[in-house]
């Protein structure tokens, strides 16, 4: 195994530290309900070749509790000491969003081989260009953790893709209780337009992008949003509705968009569902995908049972939704295989800020509908 002109062996282990022991970082490795490993931590321990050296919360609670699980890592109540005190092959950012900024430049000025992000990049398209620059000018690799892109339904509904002829169109929805937008919250990122919507706009562009690849759209491990353009474009607006209380707050929004291989792309978030919804219904001349969580299904085009001439979608029954997606452990495995020289990075900082334009694009235009 060559990594940079040295040949390493397998049992070498990478050292990894977690900034943030709240829920991505630590505790839904808890949830029996959730596929695990669900968090950062748990992801990390499960792999062989990471050895979780320490973990960093302002939270004393939230540190006590992450101390007592990962007992023979070192706990640290800010990222400087952490930084101080150890130097982690990989720096893991598992902290609210509007505290990537400052973390995230701290973390790749200490030069780690590798930085796992969590989504989105930034709060704004302001921020995702100093952590580029930064990563850029210190040479330090970003992982973005849109967990899409390294679950394996989603790998194997890219490669399904093909076989439904042209992409007619694709609809996309996330439903939700969480206010869509609100310019209160952009300081927070407590709105769903970005914290959900990230993964909505990711998935869409992961599912659409380099679609004759054979490597499935794997990206390259450059830090720059120019290497990859952005996927969707034409972004418009096509309806808004707003809280019947709080007429500043969005509760539903649909955009249309366009790509290279799909002129008729939509996005539908809801902020006043009693329930979680994320899917993606994508439609082909000759078949059609429905994807999402616990959805997974799969149409071709047959010899219609209705119609004498004519020919119907019928679902193959066959292809189920994988029993594991395996989404966080496989993230954590393609760090390693990157830091070992055998795999690009499948989710970076690039495509992670490509997510983030359209996002920021959408978000302008509903402070433009209400001026």
């Amino acid at each position: 195994m060559r990594n940079n002109g040295v040949y390493m062996s397998k049992t070498v282990k990478y050292t990894a530290a977690v900034i943030g022991t709240g829920r991505i970082g630590f505790t839904l490795a808890f949830d029996k309900k959730r596929e695990q490993p669900a968090s950062h931590t748990s992801a990390l321990l499960a792999n062989k070749r990471i050895r979780l050296i320490a973990g960093c919360d302002k939270n004393a609670e939230h540190l006590s509790r992450w101390q007592e699980f990962v007992k023979c890592a070192g706990a640290y109540n800010n990222f400087p000491y952490l930084f101080a005190a150890s130097k982690p092959d990989i720096a893991v950012i598992a902290v609210n969003e509007d505290a990537h900024l400052e973390i995230a430049l701290a973390a790749i000025r200490a030069r780690p081989r590798l930085v796992i992000l969590e989504k989105p990049v930034a709060l704004n398209m302001h921020d995702a260009e100093l952590i580029e620059d930064a990563a850029f000018d210190y040479g330090v690799p970003v992982l973005v953790n849109h967990e899409r892109r390294f679950a394996d339904d989603y790998k194997s509904a890219k490669k399904l893709i093909r076989e439904i002829g042209q992409i007619q169109s694709v609809n996309a929805r996330l439903d939700s209780g969480l206010r869509v937008y609100s310019k209160e919250f952009e300081a927070s990122g407590e709105y769903s337009l970005l914290h959900d919507g990230t993964h909505l706009v990711d998935s869409v562009m992961y599912l659409l992008e380099n679609t004759d690849s054979e490597h499935g759209g794997e990206t390259s491990d450059s830090n720059r949003s120019a290497e990859v353009p952005p996927i969707l474009r034409n972004i418009k607006i096509t309806s808004v509705y707003y809280d019947d209380v709080q007429p500043e707050i969005v509760r539903n929004l649909s955009v249309h968009c366009s790509s290279s291989n799909c002129a008729d792309i939509n996005l539908h978030f809801s902020g006043r569902s009693r329930y979680f919804g994320f899917e993606i219904d994508i439609i082909g001349t000759e078949g059609r995908i429905k994807i999402g969580n616990g959805i997974f299904e799969f149409y071709k085009r047959e010899s219609s049972k209705l119609y004498t001439g004519f020919y119907s979608l019928v679902r193959d029954k066959r292809i189920k939704c994988c029993a594991k997606t395996r989404y966080f452990s496989n993230m954590v495995q393609n760090a390693v295989d990157f830091l070992d020289g055998k795999a690009s990075l499948r989710s970076t900082l690039h495509t992670g800020i490509n997510a983030l334009a359209v996002l920021e694009d959408i978000k302008n235009q509903i402070k433009d509908k209400s001026v």
